[in-house]
């Protein structure tokens, strides 16, 4: 039966396009039941009386072309059978009550003028009346058994996936509807949990609703073979959150979750938009978020300036800066590649759409004092974000020449330039890798942050430091979906070593926000919560996989790396800002012409290209620099 019925729909739906029948077919089969319909109305009524002397027919012409022009004007017609909805009723209840409108009104007022002529034309009240109920009723009844036929035949149950949805709400319930409705849906839901004792046994759908305690349990996981739990609360409280992800992560299913109720299209839920489990959500921190208005003031109709622009970091920058109206941001990277994927994205981007005319993009290297200086000239900044660095501890390592030019004498020409052409603001991107360094590029990054602090006057110098960003270019979380990827193995440098994180968002608002509160001088640190072991971390990873057989290994620690970092050195301390997870470190001031001395030597060491000199001059500028790298341990001697 079911193979007939198959091949009875690929004969009527295979012939057309994405299996979609021609619009005439459905009007005409509008057009059928409006037919239909009136001959039931005409028989249930006067069925006697068509018996024994039979019936006028002569008036059935005037409700058919009623209806027609009704489904012309509502469209009624116009779309997939196999998708019919609320608005799809809504249409016939317009179209409908429309065309008994006319025919009643039409009626009572020829009867007024030609009562012989109207009783001619127009059906009996009581046809009209009937006819209208039926009408309504059986299009509705057509659309919706072809939708359950469609989606009960084409539908691939074999291949899908059995389903437990998280929450029995509202949008529970939607997410329910998005996958039946869809024929490709990958989801077969089997059963509702949630935590609401009131919705415990009742049915949505005819989908039943299971506590916690029974749905999230071996028995029952097993009992109806549930590869995947969709959490469909995206207002879920945090903490409840990461115990379901980790309950599910135990049972062997695939975690995923709508999105913000804001995020649906038009209202809609649909089934590309379900979104898995990142790794962000089982760190065990709650995001920091900051408010907008001292954003707002200190970027609002002013020329930005942002260095490293189509980096991780420098990219949420531009992103979370347009949306504060600039007059014109700058962005600025040397590496050709990703700026113009950057520049495509940020011109396709339709937040954007009518702000593209106040964005410029430039190809050029921090280091090059003609080209950085033509920037300045030619547009003005009034507020400057340097994140503009090499970051890769072990390259640097390898690199000292380029990280000291890059790092310090990059910084130092962009912190130049923007106090002789007048910026109100300078904001450099630090790291938590300046606090008591071990490796070149943290020192690289120390004494960039000595610099700029150094300097006083018009332009006010803030830096930010943070420690490391989930999902940047080049970190750990990247590196371990790769090696999950190819099977294997994980790496892990030491088992004990541990990071703070925060995501590229939260890095953003806090470099956004050290810019409108810095009154010049300041280098302000996140409370980034507790430390991750990076061990843990690549666990969790495996887990979101579902690879358990993934080997996780030891490798050693590379030259430079520390076990743990820090955000705050020995001798520094904090000072509470306004902001609760906002400190202001107090950290050892320099002056000018000591600084300036210090990096007049920094340079003549440069020009030798030696590392071992440039290394070394880099230790008497930071003191607290004490190599892991065998090769430049012996200068702490």
């Amino acid at each position: 039966m079911n193979k007939m019925l198959l091949n009875f729909c690929n004969f009527i739906f295979g012939k057309h396009k994405s299996n979609t029948l021609p619009r005439y077919w459905i009007l005409l089969a509008d057009m059928v039941i409006v037919l239909f319909a009136y001959v039931v109305a005409i028989l249930l009524l006067y069925f006697r009386d068509i018996a024994d002397s039979g019936f006028d027919w002569s008036r059935i012409w005037i409700v058919p072309i009623t209806y027609l022009v009704a489904f012309l004007i509502t469209q009624t017609y116009d779309g997939m059978l196999r998708y019919s909805g609320f608005n799809d009723v809504r249409k016939i209840l317009y179209s409908c009550t429309g065309a008994v409108f006319f025919l009643v009104i039409g009626k009572l007022i020829l009867s007024q003028f030609n009562p012989g002529l109207a009783s001619g034309i127009f059906p009996r009240y009581a046809i009209i009346i009937y006819h209208y109920l039926i009408t309504m009723v059986l299009m509705v009844i057509m659309r919706l058994t072809i939708r359950r036929l469609y989606n009960e035949i084409y539908k691939n149950s074999s291949s899908r996936l059995n389903t437990l949805i998280y929450g029995a709400g509202d949008g529970g319930t939607m997410l329910l509807r998005t996958l039946s409705q869809d024929t490709a849906s990958l989801y077969k839901v089997i059963a509702f949990t949630d935590d609401d004792p009131h919705r415990m046994g009742i049915q949505i759908n005819t989908v039943k609703v299971y506590s916690p305690s029974i749905a999230l349990t071996e028995d029952f996981i097993r009992k109806y073979d549930i590869k995947v739990m969709i959490l469909a609360i995206p207002s879920l409280n945090d903490d409840r959150r990461k115990e379901l992800i980790e309950k599910g992560l135990a049972l062997n299913l695939s975690v995923k979750s709508i999105p913000n109720f804001s995020q649906w299209v038009d209202g809609t839920l649909k089934e590309n938009q379900i979104e898995d489990i990142k790794i962000e959500d089982l760190l065990g921190r709650k995001p920091i978020t900051l408010g907008k208005e001292n954003v707002s003031r200190e970027i609002k109709d002013k020329v930005v300036l942002v260095t490293g622009a189509a980096g991780s970091i420098g990219s949420e920058i531009c992103r979370q800066v347009m949306h504060y109206n600039p007059t014109e941001l700058v962005m600025l990277d040397q590496a050709e590649s990703p700026m113009y994927d950057f520049q495509f994205e940020m011109n396709n981007a339709p937040e954007f759409k009518d702000l593209r005319d106040r964005m410029a993009f430039v190809i050029t290297n921090v280091k090059d004092p003609l080209r950085m200086r033509e920037v300045f000239e030619e547009y003005r900044p009034q507020v400057v974000f340097h994140a503009a660095a090499y970051k890769h501890v072990p390259f640097m390592e390898e690199n000292a020449y380029e990280a000291v030019f890059v790092n310090v004498f990059g910084t130092k020409l962009v912190a130049d330039l923007a106090m002789e052409y007048g910026v109100e603001k300078f904001v450099m991107i630090s790291t938590d890798k300046a606090v008591n360094p071990t490796n070149v590029m943290g020192a690289t990054k120390r004494i960039a942050e000595i610099y700029t602090q150094s300097r006083q006057g018009q332009t006010k110098f803030i830096t930010t430091r943070f420690g490391n960003v989930l999902g940047s270019n080049g970190s750990v979380v990247p590196l371990f979906r790769k090696q999950i990827a190819k099977g294997g193995p994980i790496t892990v440098t030491d088992k004990r070593i541990t990071r703070y994180f925060m995501t590229i968002p939260e890095a953003c608002s806090l470099v956004l926000e050290a810019g409108s509160i810095g009154e010049g001088g300041d280098i302000f640190v996140f409370d980034m919560g507790e430390k991750v072991k990076i061990w843990d971390l690549a666990e969790k990873m495996r887990q979101l996989a579902h690879r358990p057989d993934v080997e996780i290994i030891e490798t050693g620690l590379r030259p430079g790396e520390k076990l743990y970092e820090e955000v705050l050195a020995n001798e520094e301390n904090t000072i509470k800002t306004d902001h609760e997870k906002i400190m202001h470190a107090v950290v050892r001031k320099y002056k000018a012409d000591e600084v300036d001395t210090m990096l007049e030597k920094l340079h003549a060491e440069l020009d030798t290209c030696d590392p071992m000199k440039i290394v070394a001059q880099m230790k008497i500028i930071v003191p607290e620099f004490k190599s892991n790298n065998s090769v430049f341990s012996a200068l702490d001697k």
